[in-house]
């Protein structure tokens, strides 16, 4: 542990820890005082920095439009390995797989200001001294400025104490990002103010553009000023715009006395004003009183998780992974309601009964882990998010795939809006809103986006509806930008068979009985890609035919896995997919093949990393679980399907060995928490099994007890506590379960279930026992 002492403008002494290699921060205020029990000292924001986990370790609270955090030249900001700092950012998306946001990167230096490459005038640094907590990040830069980093809601708040200088500089670079810049302009309003809008586009390939609006109030006046656009700085200048080349601002500062200097930089995707009041709201404090605000919003945040027992390590990874759960989706409106819709046009969230519109859509990811638990322990927030859902289809007229900001990206393939938005109503979020929801969602179901509109939807639901899978055609034009459902005609097949089991569901608790059997028939499609020669899901041709190689470690079609690992992905109806392949026993030997369970029981975590998928962008040419990617997420769980529940247990503990407290500690991208929610949920033992439904799968948990606190007005009796008493590595297998004293056969329970109950407690042994292996035990297949 090194101790580093700073000085203060007002000539106070601070003292700020940083464990050597990114471990957790000590906040600087409170650094000498231990706090037993507070529970943002059990995360470590590094994790997932190094290794593809693309996660940030600066500034945010919860679901902030503002991330503050450094870029390294890492194309999504920050990665561990990495020496340099070019900037601080406003903005940054966790553990996406391409370059987004990294908007306004701000650079403390000293001297002359000739280099506008924010690559040339990067920072070197150390993780000697660096440090971070949730709402907080500290590091200190070679030439003695150290920078900490702190936020609110809608903005940002840097300090910077310098060494004693007349030429302290505090450069804001508005034409680099993480993305394709396509129009700047920097002003500098008065001797304390800078203004930027920033155009840029892109994520992993062509989109249209958005626009953020910043507005950056220094705590003092600045000595001098003045502009730069390519590469020539013009001293004095207040003003610079520019295309796609550098453009920025730098302000200067004599520190000779008075050492730091402090700013807040807020953000809007509306317009100036909408910067400028999102500042006057929640600017104005100083650092320190922000970063204890954000320090116990992230306190209150986990706190709604307590988990006790399990090693330090388990303990750590498990609240890091809550944090990184509720950093994204984003506020996306202003403080007076106001937000840019997928339309281009301001609208105000209070016109519509008042709620907080966000922003930022990774749902082919999310809507299979951190979507359900979301509406577990922030239910109030997912219902907001949902109704955001809802107005992209209004003043857009189609739902998202994946959404950033103000634009579609048409990133990923299938139809992962339907389970997000059915999970959404199955949890009870939508309440009075349930039949515009449907309409949209029928809508997306049965159609396809125009040709003049940026969404693509089910780009193949032409050829599905007709003929019951959506082919897979080499080589096809992308109509859009973004990627193309008939690039993966396969796994396409399998997403919208599965959306449609979901719709089907929604459509009969509303009534829509007509609707309700066309989808549930729908939901069959899976079967028309089986291929009863190889016993594997194919991908078929536009004239019918499968194609590709017919074995399945190698086959073509399916988005970022092989027919391996895709096999499992039918939620709504295992015991068909089941049947399909030969019966439970086949099934079994099949999932033990894919697991190399014999393997795994000798030696758990080495089986994990060296005979699984290794590695974040592994996604082909095996016949082994993938850990580190969405298509398998729900894999370890079909073993309550085929009367084995002990094997899930066993995976899924053996998977979560793979989740350690250091910078490689994520399994691949965390896809704005994705990951982490697996994680988070597995760890409890309670896993959504049918995403899109109500229905959580059993495990035994990795905590002793484990108390939630719920929202009443969702869950009435406000509270549930899991208990596996002396749960541990070997004594791992579930005797017995009881919800509120009484027996429970089945492996699953439903969200109404959760709703009714105080407790869910387990016996645990050394040895599998019977419990849950009966038929009637499994999640029952979706009719």
């Amino acid at each position: 542990m090194r101790w580093t002492q700073r000085l203060r403008g007002a000539g106070t002494v601070a003292l700020t820890a940083a464990l050597i290699g990114g471990a957790l921060a000590i906040p600087s205020a409170e650094a000498a005082a231990p706090h037993p029990g507070r529970l943002t000292d059990l995360v470590n924001p590094f994790i997932g920095t190094e290794n593809e986990g693309n996660t940030y370790p600066g500034a945010a609270v919860p679901f902030g439009m503002v991330q503050l955090s450094p870029d390294t030249g890492h194309n999504t900001g920050y990665d561990h390995s990495d020496t340099h700092i070019r900037g601080f950012s406003t903005v940054h998306l966790s553990g996406v797989g391409c370059g987004l946001g990294g908007d306004l990167p701000v650079l403390p230096t000293t001297g002359d200001v000739t280099e506008t490459d924010y690559a040339k005038y990067a920072a070197e640094f150390s993780h000697d001294d660096e440090s971070a907590s949730p709402g907080r990040y500290q590091v200190g830069l070679k030439g003695g400025i150290d920078a900490e980093l702190t936020a609110t809601e809608r903005t940002g708040v840097q300090r910077y104490t310098f060494p004693a200088t007349g030429k302290a500089n505090v450069l804001l670079n508005a034409g680099q990002s993480l993305h394709k810049t396509v129009r700047t302009k920097v002003e500098i309003l008065d001797s304390r103010t800078v203004r930027t809008s920033l155009t840029g586009s892109g994520f992993c390939q062509d989109t249209k553009p958005y626009t953020l609006h910043t507005i950056t109030r220094f705590d003092r006046p600045f000595k001098t000023s003045g502009t730069w656009r390519g590469g020539t700085v013009t001293a004095g200048s207040k003003e610079s715009s520019a295309d796609d080349e550098r453009n920025g601002a730098y302000v200067r500062f004599d520190t000779t006395k008075d050492r730091t200097v402090e700013a807040t930089t807020a953000l809007s995707y509306v317009d100036a004003k909408g910067a400028a009041l999102n500042l006057r709201a929640e600017g104005g404090r100083s650092y320190d009183r922000v970063a204890k605000a954000a320090r116990s919003a992230w306190e209150d945040r986990l706190g709604a998780v307590r988990a006790k027992g399990g090693s330090e390590t388990v303990r750590r990874t498990f609240y890091s992974s809550l944090y990184r759960s509720f950093l994204a989706p984003n506020i996306g409106s202003d403080v007076d309601g106001r937000y840019t819709g997928w339309d281009q046009k301001p609208h105000r969230a209070a016109d519509d009964g008042g709620f907080t519109y966000y922003q930022n859509w990774s749902l082919w990811d999310t809507y299979r882990t951190q979507a359900q638990l979301l509406a577990l322990l922030a239910p109030r927030e997912s219902r907001d998010m949902a109704l955001s859902v809802l107005k992209i289809d209004k003043e857009s007229g189609w739902l998202p795939k994946w959404g950033y900001g103000t634009v579609e990206t048409n990133i990923m393939t299938g139809d992962p809006v339907t389970p997000f938005l059915t999970n959404a109503y199955q949890q009870g979020l939508l309440k009075g809103h349930e039949e515009d929801a449907y309409r949209a969602l029928k809508k997306n179901a049965d159609g396809v986006p125009p040709a003049e509109s940026a969404p693509v939807g089910r780009e193949a639901n032409k050829e599905y509806l007709a003929d019951g899978f959506a082919p897979y055609v080499k080589g096809r034009p992308h109509a859009k930008p973004g990627d193309s459902d008939y690039d993966h005609g396969a796994s396409a097949t399998l997403e919208y068979a599965l959306s449609d089991a979901m719709l089907g569901q929604m459509a009969r608790d509303l009534g829509h009985e007509d609707d309700a059997r066309r989808y549930a028939a729908r939901a069959q499609n899976y079967r028309k890609i089986f291929d009863p020669s190889t016993g594997f899901f194919r991908a078929r041709d536009a004239a019918g035919a499968f194609t590709g190689p017919a074995d399945p470690a190698k086959s073509e079609g399916f988005h970022e896995g092989t027919s391996w690992q895709y096999q499992w992905l039918v939620p709504q109806d295992l015991p068909g997919m089941v049947g399909l392949i030969g019966g439970k026993k086949a099934a079994g030997e099949r999932l033990d093949s894919f697991f190399a369970y014999e393997q795994l029981l000798k030696d758990p975590a080495k089986t994990a990393r060296e005979v699984w998928v290794n590695g974040p962008y592994d996604y082909y040419n095996a016949d082994k679980y993938n850990p580190q990617n969405e298509p398998d997420l729900i894999a370890p769980y079909t073993y309550l399907s085929t009367g084995q529940p002990w094997k899930t247990t066993d995976v899924v503990h053996a998977a979560l060995t793979l989740f350690t407290d250091a910078p490689t500690g994520m399994t691949g991208n965390d896809d704005l928490g994705t990951m982490s929610a697996w994680n988070v949920l597995s760890s409890i033992g309670v896993f959504p099994v049918q995403p899109g439904t109500d229905t959580w799968g059993l495990s035994t948990p990795v905590f002793e007890r484990v108390d939630i606190r719920l929202d009443r007005r969702y869950y009435p009796r406000g509270a549930l506590t899991v208990k596996a008493p002396g749960t541990s590595d070997t004594k791992r297998y579930i005797q017995s379960a009881r919800t509120d004293g009484a027996a429970l056969e089945n492996t699953y329970l439903t969200t109404g279930d959760l709703r009714g109950i105080r407790e869910l407690s387990f016996t645990v042994g050394e040895r599998p026992s019977d419990w849950g292996t009966s038929p009637a035990a499994a999640p029952p297949a979706l009719k």
